[in-house]
């Protein structure tokens, strides 16, 4: 007979702890986690920006709605002016009537392009105005806010007269003739006006944010989103900045909206 050896008691047993986890064991899974965050991060960062992308877009249509409507009710035509005050200073970025712009409103508070929209067209949704992907923080409803006191800016540049002279004139006292929807007319290339909103790529001295003109770019310059005419709105590619407006160089500053104008030219031209 087999003599056994002394048997733990039961309580003995139960008070045996599992071991923890050894210094390596933690390492790999900490390894393992940072490669799966890694992974996961790009294809996050991904879809962050697709889901920016689609609220652009259909934030540009809902505005082509809005035209569409301001000017079934205006004799066919698109929102335009009012007429420019005098240009006293590089804070005013709406110099001359019609001229290409991103305003909401002038100096004194007068709504002028796409805020020609808010009263009546936009009124209950009027954040429609800021692109969901801008690169630089903005407070839409601060800037909404401005809007009949003093000037405001959103996050799309407007097409509305081709203007681009840095003082107004007697003869921009009238809307040119191509303000019509239904016959926009030619742009300075002679092909036919299609875009008449593009999301705002800008880009320009550091030193002149003392007069509000601060660079504003949206999607990381990487795309733009433009709406056209018709009603359709399409993203198109700006890796190799076509679309955007670079007055860095301080002997470009004074071409700004002709540059601005180039952009929805060149947008013109695309499918």
């Amino acid at each position: 007979m087999k003599c056994s050896g002394p048997t733990k008691a039961p309580h003995e047993r139960s008070n045996r702890r599992p071991s923890a986890f050894t210094l390596i064991e933690l390492l790999v899974v900490i390894a393992i986690l940072a490669i799966l965050a890694a992974l996961l991060l790009p294809a996050l960062t991904s879809a962050q920006s697709a889901g920016r992308k689609a609220a652009c877009l259909s934030n540009l249509r809902q505005v082509g709605l809005a035209i569409q409507a301001y000017a079934h009710d205006s004799s066919g035509r698109i929102p335009y002016g009012p007429k420019a005050p005098p240009f006293t200073s590089p804070a005013d970025l709406y110099p001359s009537t019609g001229a290409p712009t991103s305003l909401l409103s002038i100096q004194g508070g007068a709504p002028v392009a796409l805020g020609l929209l808010l009263s009546d067209y936009l009124a209950k949704q009027p954040r429609v105005l800021f692109c969901p992907g801008v690169d630089q923080p903005v407070d839409a409803l601060a800037e909404l806010a401005r809007v009949g006191t003093s000037q405001a800016q959103c996050s799309y540049y407007y097409r509305h007269g081709g203007n681009t002279q840095l003082f107004d004139s007697p003869a921009n006292s009238a809307p040119p003739d191509h303000l019509q929807l239904d016959k926009l007319g030619d742009n300075r290339l002679g092909q036919p006006i299609r875009a008449l909103v593009v999301d705002t790529e800008f880009l320009c001295p550091p030193d002149l944010v003392s007069f509000n003109v601060i660079p504003r770019t949206n999607h990381r310059q990487k795309f733009v989103n433009v709406l056209f005419a018709d009603g359709h709105a399409r993203s198109r590619p700006n890796g190799d900045g076509r679309f955007t407006v670079d007055v860095r160089d301080y002997s470009e500053v004074r071409n700004s909206f002709d540059k601005i104008l180039k952009v929805l030219e060149r947008a013109d031209a695309e499918p």
